[in-house]
This record gives structure tokens, C-alpha cells and sequence, in this order.
């Protein structure tokens, strides 16, 4: 992070640095922050903070990286001169008390909390559309640096350091802003953005926490490891009408592997907030009770809960953008009419006129709150930090899970490599195994990975690693159960389908002197720009992040004799080895599995096979993406390399930029459908696989409603675009549709094909993110490299019957018997048994892929990329390897009975 002071006009007029002018942001801006109907863009921000730094010497900027459209990206660094030129030795001091030595004892931490001083994470806010927050740090700012009267500014510029990301997410901000900015004075002022506010995952930049997929996600990860802040505090917009602002405590449940120490601190610093707006006059602020829980840990700031940071969210009202609205009683809802008060909604908010002032002084009071805590609990929460990490090492060091063993030799061996390359990221420390050691009667080999569980960050893993396990909470008894507020189950391990081994007894001294440190040593600021560095695709570029360089798969290897190389559809990067075969002049052939009937089992996977390269072009492939292939003479059908089109709605949906993000790591080649594209018909003559991601049939149709938007963002695909798409299958494509655009298909296909739980009610059936087990037809090309029983992450997901007509295959299908739940909540498991997951469904001469779950979901699940990766591939070439209408796994008798693989009901017993 290369600091940024630029004292060009003070050695210049040659006087005291804080004897200048502080610029007021009106002054750069050009207009007062919170004006109705003006935002300021990130290089607006940008701007007025170089020359607040220019003339302040409590006020230091350092750059942490590039964004994902290339955007300089910058932080600040405010607090009192003396404390800013001792920074290091104040993040020293953080780093010793968070990463205690062993022979550290109570008295020397008490100390070093006594020395150190308190550093505090605020930022922005994630969300550009909630514009407030990333106007708000820069009055922050202002108000800081020129707040020498106030008492209570003094102290916090005395006792903290604040890490202030003026805009934690520069590209959204800019884009939102210049978007507003066009409408305004329009009948078009507070419509919706056309484009997602971060390159590829909009609103799910609040999601990737410990995955860290994304540049944006991977910078801050780096910056707070480097810092190692006391607390994270992360601005949001939208809490529940008509409350004012959200803030903690959280509602339940809360995740069960974060110190108490953590909760405790959260809970402080929401109640102090809560005493702060009171004392303003700010009405409207509510605890607990509205959904709000913290129970997925990939929110980035509850990802730090786990590395013993105090780390909380607030939601504060938002109308739209900077347009100001007035509220009356009427717009209320019923139960909130009476202003009647609460325990924890005090003083309820009594309407009238709401600006973007209104929220930015409530933000500023909050976050205000959070430094004053700071300041005045320095030395406690200094302190808490080293005593939570001592904690946690102690709780592994005297009981299970005392680690974790990861072999290297995998279904995809890359797989295992990714994940604990996020970890190692995250700041966890990984070891390697240089000798066998057995534990517990397991056997592990050398080169296998370790996490030992006695180290500060433990939990982190104890809550991606462990089966989820979420409550049954009801208001009351016999009533509804409540349900997560985003997903309940995230199991890494079954994400990624990789094997890991939990050690239920001490490591003795024969592992510990069989183990080689991988653990990273900490950074500088230049080494910490690097973790923009990580957006070559997973699997490739294994030295491009210091962090985690040490973290490598098993060399690749082709053995066998031949002019084709065979690649194992159970590995992610066999399909990025067919793309650059393809784009080498290559060629590519598929060799089908076998079915259960000719195979006697569960069915055989196909193959891929390259063809066409040199041995040096075969072996380079091996090599850089640690294929574990083979070499034969060739064989198998070949196939053309499909043209792919990814349905990409001006109504952006997040999931298409997921997948959209997932083919371009894996340079699987597609273009962007958009809605005038589906509509200009012809589709069969420029695409064979069309695309379609998880979005309801509203959006794919109708879109942004007439008159929402400027006209060219208007409507969806449009009836126009159904017959198109019909076409286009009746033609021979193949219509790929990911969870809930699979009704779409059913619907406006008319297929015959039956979602068996669309009408079933919440209380009844919900499965709104779990991982679940299928048995799945590993035969079928679309489902190679698949496991007979797969774990797969279902999310609001579509449950299959096949109805009078259907032809074509099940791909995978739920149990007949039991809970098919892995980790995580499922209620209703008897409305899935034995009834279809995935369908490949004849139309015409083309294929419907139903898929009905979410194979990749947040670019997490490393085990079914591949499904997804299959069915981008399945065009009319490989469909028509496939067999006729033929059972899955059926009984011969039950073949000759029946047309179709169900029983008569539906299901496929």
C-alpha cells in the first residue's frame, strides 16, 4: 500500500501544516454533501481527499490496489499527527496481541494494550445504490480533521486510527452517481440501474467474505489482515419501513464459532449508537426483530468475527438516490401507525420529509459512536483481542477438532488447492506434511495439507468446515419456523467435493516434526497490492498471490502412449484445457459414459479428448494446469466448438454475472444475449447453447416496466423473444436454464414437465440454500465427472415431474427415502422424494437442460462447476450420442412397463 502525502503546497508557501486552509467539501465537490438530487463520484471523493491530505497532516492516503474496471483505489488513514507518523508500530502492536506468541503472558498484553492504540475499519458501504454511506465519509473526514473543539473528537484523534475506505466500492459509486446524474429532472430520476454496481456480482459483493472471489474482495481482505483492526464497522441502506436506522444486536440466530468477546463488543457498540441518536433528536432506530441475523458467514464483515474483530453492519433508511421524499402517517403500515413505543424502537420515527442528509447525519452520528467506543474502551478492546486468541487456542489445543487433514490426491486435485488458498488468504495457517504420520488409525501421506486448530483464526475454519446446523426457531410451538435471512449451508468441504479429515485426538510430536510452515509472513504495502494480482483463473497462476504461493497441486502428469490427450471431466481445469486447445487450432473430441444397463453399476463418465497439438502444446497444457490426464491414440466423436450465448438481462440479475464471471476464469468462449438480440430472431444460425441464469420468467419476459426506465432498457425478452427461443430450440439448440428460469422454459416451452412444489407453502417446504445429496446419471454428458450421489447447493429450487410426453432423461433426481439435507435447512423433504433434480428434455430436434439447483452459486461450489460447465457444451453434436428415452437406474421390468423413467406419479423410484 504505497502512501500517497502530498505536501507540494505546503513546502511551497513554507508554512505549519495544520495553518492551512482545510478545504470545506463544498469547495471540491461544488456543492454541500447531502445536497438533494447530487452525488459525488468516486474521483469526486478522490479529489477532495488528495487535497484535504495535501494541507492536513491528520490525514494520510495510501493506495490498496486497482478495482475490477481498473479504477486507482485509495483509503485513508485519519488521526493525530503523532499517531499517524508511529502507524507501524501502533499495527505492530495490533499484529502481536491478535497473533499472540506462546510465551506472551497476561501482564506483557495488558501492556501492549496500554501502548497501542485502537484501529477502526469504516467504510463506504458495499452497495452503490445506497448512496448515502460513501457521501457520508467525506463530511467524516472533514469533520475530524477540524474538530480540535470538541472534546470528543480530540480523544478519538489521540487514541485511534481510522482506516477510512471513503468508497469500498469506487466502481459502483461512479457508475451509480453518473447514472443518477443522467435522469435527473426526468421521469426517469429514481429508475433502477441497467448494469450490476460491481463488474460481475452487484449486490453479492456483500457475499463473497471468505470466498474472496472478487479483486474488491480480496483487497480489503488484505488491508484488514494487514491491519488487524479492532473493529469493522460496514454503512448499509435499508432498514425495515419506517424505522430510521438498523443497528445491532442481531437478530437470531447468531453463528455459534465467534467469541462471545465479539458479540459482547457488537452488542456495546450498537447500544451506544442507540445513545448517541437519542441524544440528537434522531428518531427511528431500531434493534433486533427485522431479519437481520448473522448467521452466513460470507458477509464481509461477519467473515472477521471469526478472526476475533468486532465487526457489525447498520442499515440506515434509504427513498432512492438523492431525491428526497416525504412519508405520512398513511404510508405506514398498520401495525406501525399508533407510534406506539418499543424496548428496542424507542422513539418511533413520526415521518415528514426524508433526504439524503437525513441519512447521512444519522451515519455520521453512528459512525462517530463507533470511534468514541473506540477511544474510550482502547485498552479493552486491545486487550480482548489478545484475549479471544488466546481462548480459541486454548479451546483447540484441549478438545476437537484439533485439525484438519486435506490429502492432495483428489477428485480434482485444483479443487483442494483453491480452497486452501482462500484459507491461507484469510490468514490461516497451513502446513504440509513432509512424511506420513497416522492419526486416529487414518493414515496421511506425505504432502498432505494440515490446518492445525491451535492458532487465533481457528474459528474461521471451524465455521466453513463444519456441517451447518440451523435452528428450529418458532414464535411458538407449533408454529412457523423462521427462516435464514440468506442461506443456511455452506459446508466448504462439500462445495468443493474435497476430502477432509478431521483430527479427534492431539497431534503428537511425531506430526509436529513431520510438519513444514506454510504460514505467510505479513506483507508490505507494496507485496499487499498484489492481491489484486489474483484474477487469473482458479487453478492457473499458483505464484501470483504471496500469500498463498506455497499452496500447489500435484504436479500434472499424461502418462500413457499417443497423439490424444484424455481428460477427467471431474476436473475444472480439463474444460479450461479445451478451451486452449480450441483456441491453439485443436480439436476436441467426447467419448461417452456408459449407461447403468451396459455398465451393470451407477454408469461410467465420458471423456474428453484433445487432438491436433504438438506433444510440447499437450504437455504445456499438463503442466500449467496441473491436469491429471492421460495419452492414447484418439477416439470419440468430434465435437465443434460450441457457440454459446449467455442470456444478460437489462434488469441485471446477479446470478448471470456469477456465471458470466465463472466462464471467462475458465476461457469457456460466449458472447452476452442480450433482449434485442433474442428478438432479432434467427437464433439457431448464431448460437447452438443458449444460456439462461436463476431469474424468474418476469424478468426474462417483461424486464423493467414501460416507462420505468429510458426506453432502451425497457421490457424483456418479450413474446416476440418466447417464439424466438422456441425457435431456436425446435431447431436443434439446446437451452440451458439454471434453477429458476426452469420455469420459465416448463411455462413458455410448454413442456411436459411439472415444478412439484410451486404451490406448497413456506411454512411447509423451504429449502432457501442448503447443500443437499442427489443421486445423479454420471453416464449423461451433461452430468460427467458427477459422483452417484452428489453434493449440490439448492436454493429456492424447482423440484421436477415428468407429465404425458416427456422424452428424454433424468440427470439426477432426489432419494426416495430420508432427508437428502447435507448442511444447512430443508423442511418438506417429502415433497422431493423421488422426484427429479435435473431433466434433459427432447423439444423438437434440440434439448431443454432444466437444471434445478444452482451449480454456480457465488462461484463457490467447485464441485459442480462442472455441470455447468457440461451443459454450456451440450450441443445437438453431443446430444445426439446420447440415447433414446431410457430409464435411470431403472429396473428391466419397470423399463418394459413404462414410456417414460417415472412410476406413473411423477417420481423416479
Amino acid at each position: 500500500m504505497r502512501p500517497l502525502r502530498l505536501f507540494a503546497v505546503v513546502a511551497l508557501l513554507g508554512l505549519p501544516i495544520q495553518a492551512q486552509q482545510i478545504p470545506t467539501p463544498e469547495s471540491v465537490l461544488g456543492f454541500p454533501v447531502g445536497t438533494d438530487f447530487e452525488l459525488a463520484t468516486y474521483e469526486q471523493s478522490l479529489e477532495y481527499f488528495q487535497q484535504l491530505a495535501a494541507v492536513s497532516d491528520r490525514v494520510e492516503l495510501r493506495e490498496v490496489g486497482r478495482t475490477s474496471y481498473g479504477r486507482p483505489w485509495y483509503i485513508a488513514l485519519i488521526s493525530s499527527a503523532e499517531n499517524l507518523r508511529d502507524a507501524e508500530r501502533y499495527r505492530e502492536i495490533a499484529h502481536r496481541l491478535a497473533y499472540p506468541a506462546e510465551d506472551m503472558t497476561e501482564p506483557e498484553a495488558r501492556q501492549l494494550a496500554m501502548d497501542g492504540k485502537a484501529i477502526v475499519h469504516i467504510d463506504g458501504g458495499l452497495h452503490a445504490t445506497e448512496v448515502a454511506h460513501a457521501q457520508h465519509t467525506i463530511q467524516l473526514a472533514y469533520d475530524l480533521v477540524t474538530g480540535d473543539s470538541n472534546p470528543e473528537i480530540a480523544a478519538i484523534l489521540d487514541n485511534v486510527i481510522l482506516l477510512l475506505w471513503f468508497s469500498i466500492n469506487p466502481d459502483g459509486q461512479t457508475m451509480v452517481s453518473d447514472w443518477y446524474k443522467s435522469n435527473v429532472g426526468t421521469s426517469y430520476e429514481v429508475a433502477g440501474a441497467p448494469f450490476l454496481y460491481q463488474k460481475y456480482i452487484g449486490h453479492d459483493n456483500n457475499r463473497d467474505g471468505y470466498m474472496i472471489n472478487q479483486i474488491e474482495s480480496r483487497v480489503v481482505t488484505r488491508i484488514d489482515r494487514y491491519w488487524e483492526p479492532q473493529i469493522i464497522y460496514n454503512h448499509h441502506q435499508s432498514s425495515p419501513f419506517p424505522t430510521r436506522i438498523w443497528i445491532p444486536p442481531f437478530a437470531e440466530p447468531i453463528s455459534p464459532n465467534v467469541h462471545p468477546l465479539m458479540w459482547r463488543t457488537v452488542n456495546l457498540i450498537g447500544m451506544a449508537m442507540a445513545q448517541a441518536l437519542e441524544e440528537r433528536g434522531q428518531e427511528g432506530a431500531v434493534h433486533m426483530g427485522s431479519g437481520f441475523d448473522n448467521w452466513y458467514p460470507g458477509f464481509m464483515d461477519h467473515a472477521n468475527n471469526f478472526h476475533n474483530v468486532a465487526s457489525l453492519l447498520t442499515e440506515t433508511a434509504l427513498y432512492r438516490y438523492a431525491t428526497p421524499q416525504f412519508y405520512t402517517i398513511g404510508d405506514f403500515p398498520a401495525n406501525a401507525r399508533d407510534l406506539r413505543p418499543e424496548s428496542l424502537y424507542a422513539s418511533p420515527w413520526q415521518g415528514g420529509w426524508w433526504r439524503i442528509r437525513d441519512a447521512i447525519d444519522y451515519m455520521l452520528t453512528a459512525s462517530i459512536s463507533v470511534l468514541d467506543v473506540a477511544a474510550k474502551y482502547r485498552a479493552d478492546l486491545l486487550f480482548n483481542r489478545y484475549q479471544a486468541a488466546r481462548d480459541v487456542i486454548d479451546q483447540y489445543s484441549s478438545g476437537p477438532p484439533y485439525g484438519y487433514f486435506i490429502s492432495q490426491n483428489q477428485p480434482d486435485p485444483v479443487a483442494a488447492v483453491e480452497m486452501l488458498r482462500r484459507l491461507a488468504f484469510n490468514g490461516i495457517e497451513i502446513q504440509r506434511l513432509t512424511r506420513a504420520v497416522t492419526v486416529d488409525g487414518v493414515t496421511h501421506r506425505a504432502g498432505s495439507w494440515l490446518i492445525p486448530m491451535n492458532q487465533p483464526n481457528a474459528n474461521f475454519v471451524r465455521q466453513l468446515f463444519a456441517v451447518q446446523e440451523y435452528p428450529d426457531l418458532r414464535e411458538y410451538p407449533e408454529g412457523p419456523p423462521e427462516q435464514p435471512y440468506d442461506v443456511s449451508g455452506w459446508t466448504l468441504p462439500y462445495l468443493f467435493d474435497v476430502r477432509v479429515v478431521e483430527a479427534r485426538t492431539p497431534l503428537g510430536v511425531d506430526v509436529r516434526e513431520a510438519l513444514e510452515d506454510l504460514r505467510a509472513e505479513a506483507l508490505p504495502w507494496d507485496a499487499a497490492l498484489d492481491a489484486q494480482s489474483w484474477d487469473s483463473p482458479p487453478g492457473v497462476g499458483f505464484d501470483s498471490n504471496p500469500v498463498a504461493r506455497a499452496i500447489v497441486p500435484l504436479a500434472g502428469t499424461s502418462p500413457g502412449r499417443g497423439d490424444a490427450l484424455i481428460l477427467d471431466p471431474a476436473q475444472n481445469n480439463s474444460y479450461k484445457a479445451l478451451s486452449q486447445a480450441w483456441r491453439e487450432g485443436g480439436s476436441v473430441r467426447f467419448n461417452p459414459g456408459a449407461s447403468a444397463a451396459d455398465s451393470g453399476s451407477s454408469g461410467t463418465s465420458g471423456q474428453w479428448v484433445v487432438t491436433g497439438l504438438t506433444a510440447d502444446a499437450r504437455g504445456a497444457l499438463v503442466s500449467d494446469l496441473a491436469l491429471q490426464a492421460s495419452q492414447a491414440s484418439a477416439s470419440g466423436t468430434m465435437i465443434r466448438k460450441p457457440r454459446i450465448g449467455l442470456y444478460r438481462p437489462w434488469n441485471a440479475s446477479m446470478d448471470e454475472g456469477w456465471t458470466r464471471w465463472i466462464l471467462e476464469m475458465y476461457e469457456i468462449e460466449h458472447v452476452n444475449l442480450y433482449n434485442a438480440d433474442v428478438r432479432a430472431g434467427d437464433l439457431r444460425a448464431r448460437y447452438d447453447v443458449i444460456v439462461l441464469a436463476d431469474m424468474g420468467s418476469n424478468q426474462i419476459i417483461n424486464g423493467f416496466g414501460n416507462g420505468s426506465v429510458p426506453p432502451r432498457y425497457a421490457g424483456g425478452v418479450g413474446a416476440e423473444g418466447v417464439r424466438e427461443i422456441d425457435a431456436f430450440v425446435r431447431a436443434g439448440g439446446t437451452l440451458v436454464t439454471i434453477n429458476g428460469s426452469s420455469s420459465f422454459a416448463i411455462d413458455e416451452l410448454h413442456l411436459p414437465v411439472r415444478n412439484v412444489i410451486s404451490e406448497v407453502e413456506r411454512d411447509e417446504y423451504f429449502a432457501g440454500g442448503a447443500i443437499v445429496e442427489l443421486l445423479v446419471d454420471p453416464s449423461h454428458p451433461v452430468m460427467s465427472g458427477m459422483p452417484e450421489r452428489s453434493k449440490i447447493f439448492v436454493g429456492s429450487s424447482p423440484v421436477f415431474s415428468t407429465e404425458e410426453g416427456f422424452k428424454g432423461h433424468v440427470l439426477a433426481k432426489y432419494d426416495t427415502n430420508g432427508s437428502p439435507l447435507l448442511s444447512g435447512y430443508f423442511l418438506g423433504e417429502e415433497y422431493v422424494q423421488g422426484y427429479a433434480a435435473a431433466l434433459d428434455v427432447q423439444y423438437g430436434d434440440g434439448r431443454v437442460v432444466l437444471l434445478g439447483f444452482r451449480p454456480q452459486w457465488r462461484g463457490q461450489p467447485f464441485g459442480t462447476f462442472k455441470i455447468l460447465f457440461n451443459a454450456a457444451l451440450y450441443s445437438n453434436q453431443i446430444a445426439a450420442l446420447v440415447p433414446g428415452n431410457e430409464g435411470f437406474w431403472q429396473a428391466p421390468q419397470e423399463e418394459e412397463e413404462k414410456e417414460s423413467d417415472t412410476n406413473g406419479s411423477g417420481r423416479f423410484d
